[in-house]
């Protein structure tokens, strides 16, 4: 799972695409954000397998959930599916 890019000599700096690996949060929609924001994650793990979790929920809870991922980058629900979707979304491993 990333966290941040190498910096040593600029190497590996920007990865185009999605990087289905990096770290992501799950917040429940209306948690408020704020400073203690991270506090209130409701399970971390990589992009893809949160986006896989979102999708396991029953349907009519999934837009009750966010996922939050580098530089405080949120996805809804609308685009969690959209995402699951791809073809290049990674399979299970």
């Amino acid at each position: 799972m990333t966290d941040h890019p190498s910096t040593y000599k600029a190497e590996d700096s920007h990865r185009p695409g999605i990087q289905w690996d990096d770290r992501a949060f799950l917040h429940h929609v209306g948690d408020g954000g704020g400073l203690l924001d991270g506090a209130k994650s409701i399970r971390d793990g990589t992009f893809a397998d949160l986006i896989r979790h979102i999708m396991m929920l029953p349907e009519e809870n999934r837009s009750d959930y966010y996922i939050q991922k580098a530089g405080d980058r949120k996805f809804t629900y609308d685009e969690v599916a959209a995402l699951y979707n791809r073809s290049d979304f990674p399979a299970k491993e």
